[in-house]
């Protein structure tokens, strides 16, 4: 059984990866022609209305997908009954969307919101369609078929943008994009998973799932507006291409903060879920991984941070130049969010999901207040110093939770990350002190300098010191070197 589940958890690793910075690469690509061929404006229309449509995502989902996840057998009435649930909420949600448009459209003081908020709504129908089969996989673990449709999608999704951002359809070219991305999936699950669901809505079955998914679904509520708080703030307080520089910064350390993490943490909560009886299995577990994550991203996010300037010229031109200080700041709070859901995700797989959404609304209401106040008196770089504060609070409020509930305290988690931060840490200063002594005129080479310095003092700790972390690590990554030379 438990080679079993470890060889599952390696083969989901595997695939969640390929998938992860397949996708990455071509969000990569997708960047750097579309940030060509649409404008700030374009992309802050679509950031003004995120936060409806996440919202609205959010109560179709409702918690049922972690419930049915967590839940060690479910049943064929449980899938259906979820299905139902989901479509019917699809409905509801996007007549509340549909209706709310002219208002959403008023605050913002943008006609077009209107119509681009009733078309992108439609994405919500898709949604509640492939719900149920996307959990199923993940609760088999079967991140192949998952990947393998993903990266089919990311491909064909970017194509058709392209095609329409060159010839002139702007937002409408983001609009389309975020429709194919979510009917590919829908079509493939449909015609290639056995899985239909029965004529049936059982209300055992329901309540079942609702005494866990209940708590799940205000804590991704809470999680989600929070989350999407700041660009509600920004689109009505500011212009839509400050809403774009800001997506885009945004965008840029979220694909950053999270790549590593998320390929992990995929595969991690129906692990979780798997080995809740065991405390001692989830405290190695969730070091391991903590300390992997932290030895990848923490000197990923410093580096970004140092080559922030030239990096978004180089990618998205000097048009997006306006988005630099906002990225720079938000790399200080992705340090802390790489590290978020490894340790949030132990929580509910024990069944603790009330407790969890207790924490998250406090956590949460902090952070927003944060947030808020930093707007009211500082404008942006308030808005900005509180996501920053607000992403370290959580981290520690989620670290505390693990002490207090698996066991393994929160001095020692401090600990085992500490000599990561502190050489992530120096390297930077170094770096940057390099970059100010031989004064290089062109920004490129700057860059590179610092960069290559960068990795030349934190690889050569790792070569000499070997700490646990960079262990932890080559573990990970020697499986991917074996397969690769084994098929050579």
């Amino acid at each position: 059984m438990a080679k079993s589940l470890k060889h599952k958890a390696a083969s989901g690793m595997v695939w969640t990866a390929l998938q992860k910075y397949s996708k990455m690469g071509i969000q990569f690509i997708s960047g750097i022609i579309l940030a060509r061929l649409l404008t700030p404006y374009d992309y802050g229309c679509i950031g003004m209305l995120s936060i409806f449509m996440v919202l609205a995502e959010v109560f179709i989902d409702a918690g049922f997908g972690s419930a049915l996840i967590q839940k060690k057998r479910p049943t064929q009435e449980d899938y259906s009954t979820i299905f139902w649930w989901n479509l019917g909420m699809a409905v509801l949600m996007y007549a509340v969307l549909y209706m709310s448009a002219p208002a959403i459209s008023r605050f913002y003081d943008i006609p077009l919101l209107c119509d681009v908020l009733r078309v992108q709504g439609l994405v919500l129908f898709i949604f509640a369609f492939n719900i149920v089969q996307r959990n199923q996989l993940k609760k088999q673990l079967n991140f192949r078929v998952l990947s393998i449709v993903s990266i089919t999608t990311a491909i064909i999704s970017l194509c058709i943008t392209i095609f329409m951002a060159y010839k002139g359809f702007g937002v409408w070219a983001l609009v389309t994009q975020n429709m194919v991305t979510a009917a590919i999936p829908a079509i493939v699950f449909w015609f290639f998973i056995k899985w239909r669901p029965m004529l049936v809505f059982s209300k055992q079955s329901f309540k079942e799932l609702f005494g866990f998914g209940f708590y799940m679904f205000l804590t991704h509520l809470v999680n989600d507006f929070s989350g999407q708080i700041q660009g509600l703030l920004i689109g009505k307080m500011y212009t839509p291409a400050t809403m774009g520089y800001y997506s885009k910064a945004h965008s840029t350390e979220k694909l950053a903060s999270k790549s590593i993490s998320q390929v992990m943490t995929q595969v991690t909560y129906p692990l979780y879920a798997e080995v809740q009886d065991d405390k001692a299995a989830m405290v190695n577990m969730i070091k391991r991984l903590t300390s992997t994550i932290a030895y990848l991203t923490f000197p990923l996010m410093f580096i970004l941070l140092l080559i922030a300037k030239p990096l978004f010229i180089l990618l998205y031109s000097d048009r997006w130049l306006q988005s630099v200080p906002y990225f720079q700041v938000l790399c200080i709070a992705g340090l802390a969010v790489c590290l978020q859901a490894v340790n949030l995700q132990t929580i509910p797989a024990i069944g603790k999901s009330k407790v969890m959404f207790i924490w998250t609304l406090i956590k949460r209401g902090v952070g927003l207040g944060a947030i808020l106040l930093g707007l009211f008196f500082y404008g942006m770089k308030g808005l900005l110093c509180g996501v920053v504060f607000n992403s370290w609070f959580s981290l520690f409020i989620n670290m505390w939770l693990v002490s207090r509930y698996i066991g393994y305290k929160m001095s020692r988690q401090l600990i085992d990350l500490l000599p990561i931060f502190v050489i992530s840490t120096i390297a930077a200063l170094v770096s940057f002190g390099i970059g100010l002594l031989l004064m290089i005129d062109n920004i490129y080479v700057d860059g590179l300098v610092k960069l290559g310095f960068y990795v030349l003092i934190y690889m050569g700790w790792s070569f000499i010191f070997k700490p646990d972390a960079f262990n932890y690590t080559m573990t990970v990554v020697n499986p991917f070197l074996v397969k690769i030379f084994h098929r050579k």
